[in-house]
């Protein structure tokens, strides 16, 4: 069974209820929380007998085809102007629901890059993107080396190798971690998340302001080992008890394909809490012992990416992935 293509945004396990009360992930005077009770289409998709994986604290990533070669896509949602989204969370306030509401994608909402096309499965009306519950139009654009927006997502590419650095099991260890090149070939059709330094605050204590690291994490490859049924009361016991249970969330994935999520901040409680289980774990580096310099106009320059630095630590074991640390 193949994980982890995530395209849409993923809903919640259990039925939820909107509170009105600042949220802790956006901004915006309301939260979305979890009831007691899981979603009717979550039982029947037979959540309860579905692969349960780590849900990870960065930003989505795709691979697919652009000007006719495998390629890294970072994640755009289109996202409504100002006018429009007032407009859209007047009526949530009123209404406790987002169901009603009518757009116009062509005026309500931000121009994005020509290069931008609309996750797969993302509904179209009359030729045009319909937003989902959120107000948002799920999408992606090609990850440009000269477009400082998405260096980070750069910093995990060579070039000239058509590959990525991508964090995922050891293959001989399975409690441990590994760092690897993977040709993007090898990831088409993939989503992943982006997770290091410069993401989301950096959770996971990886790198430094001087020697930023950042890995793909394909989704779906973490699974958890003995996971908590889908109950809430046991679900917030094994989050807030469990050594495992230092983690964002848990996304469920279906037999059927279908995905469903938890995160911390659904059962009231705090993110990040304590040091992250990923960060904890022990990870070994197995780039390649490349070589690190390239010519430059007759001279000879160190290489300082991302593929060079992990090079030199190659066949290295770190007792923690947060405690990987490069010599300049």
């Amino acid at each position: 069974m193949r994980l982890g293509s995530v395209q849409q945004k993923i809903p919640c396990v259990f039925v939820t209820e909107v509170k009105q009360e600042p949220s802790r992930k956006r901004d915006c005077q309301f939260q979305v929380v979890a009831t007691e009770s899981v979603s009717p289409v979550a039982v029947v998709a037979q959540v309860h007998h579905a692969v349960a994986t780590e849900k990870l604290d960065g930003t989505c990533c795709y691979v697919s085809v652009y000007k006719g070669r495998p390629h890294l896509w970072a994640r755009l949602d289109r996202k409504p102007n100002k006018q429009a989204d007032k407009r859209f969370k007047k009526h949530q306030r009123s209404h406790h629901s987002c169901k009603g509401f009518l757009w116009s994608v062509e005026e309500d909402f931000k121009p994005v890059p020509e290069t931008w096309v609309p996750a797969l499965g993302v509904k179209h009306h009359s030729g045009q993107p319909v937003p989902d519950e959120h107000g948002h139009i799920p999408g992606w654009v090609p990850v440009e080396k000269d477009n400082k927006q998405y260096c980070w997502h750069a910093s995990v590419l060579d070039p000239d190798l058509r590959a990525a650095l991508v964090l995922r099991p050891s293959a001989e260890d399975g409690d441990a971690l590994e760092v690897v090149p993977l040709p993007l070939a090898d990831l088409l059709e993939r989503t992943l998340e982006l997770i290091g330094t410069n993401v989301n605050g950096n959770p996971y204590g990886l790198g430094s302001k001087k020697t930023p690291v950042h890995l793909l994490v394909s989704h779906g490859a973490l699974r958890i080992r003995d996971p908590p049924p889908v109950d809430f009361q046991q679900l917030c016991s094994w989050f807030r008890e469990s050594p495992e249970g230092r983690v964002e969330g848990i996304v469920w994935h279906c037999h059927d394909g279908t995905l469903f999520k938890v995160h911390r901040h659904h059962l009231g409680l705090r993110w990040p809490e304590g040091d992250p289980s990923l960060g904890e774990r022990a990870v070994v580096v197995a780039v390649g012992s490349g070589d690190n310099v390239f010519r430059s106009g007759g001279g000879v320059v160190v290489r300082k990416d991302s593929f060079a630095l992990f090079s030199a630590l190659s066949g290295r074991r770190f007792s923690r992935l947060m405690d990987i640390t490069f010599t300049l």
